[in-house]
């Protein structure tokens, strides 16, 4: 097998939490495929399973090191809804916001998360337990208002239930 000249690499990226550790790694998924160009969703998807999303100096680096050019890596990031350039919680929080759902109580069940949560669509909470994304619909029409927390689909949900439903997931 022919060596690959990668340049210099990245030993830490600036403050973000993960260090020249977590840097080899992605490389050493990089180094696997040969810098193959080929590779480049499953190098996205096991650097986002390693980090949990894909920071813009990640995506840099896949770029550089499989010779692929920046704006075709973020093409392909920002296409696939399952790539996430931005930080999500361990467990993301689905409101669903359809009609039938928005009908029997999604509303008040987003007004509950934000004043008892303190939690806005597209945040965070502090602790990085959750994050809160509305979607138009799950598919449980008949079960609404419906609530999915990670694999977990929650149907019926009243907003009074909900703090309970969360404080499970600690």
């Amino acid at each position: 097998m022919q060596a690959v000249d990668r340049g210099a690499r990245p030993r830490e990226e600036g403050g973000m939490g993960y260090a020249g550790r977590t840097f080899r790694q992605i490389q050493e998924m990089i180094d696997v495929t040969g810098g193959q160009a080929g590779a480049l969703i499953r190098v996205l998807q096991q650097t986002q399973g390693l980090i949990g999303y894909l920071p813009a100096t990640v995506i840099k680096t896949i770029s550089r090191d499989l010779k692929i050019p920046l704006s075709e890596v973020y093409g392909i990031v920002s296409f696939y809804h399952f790539f996430t350039m931005v930080p999500k919680g361990k467990f993301v929080i689905q409101i669903c916001m359809g009609t039938s759902c928005y009908v029997k109580g999604g509303q008040r069940i987003l007004d509950t998360l934000k004043k008892d949560w303190g939690l806005e669509p597209g945040e965070i909470t502090p602790d990085g337990r959750f994050s809160l994304e509305t979607v138009r619909c799950l598919g449980c029409c008949g079960l609404s208002p419906v609530v999915a927390i990670g694999e977990d689909v929650h149907r019926k949900v009243k907003p009074s239930k909900l703090n309970d439903i969360l404080i499970s997931y600690r």
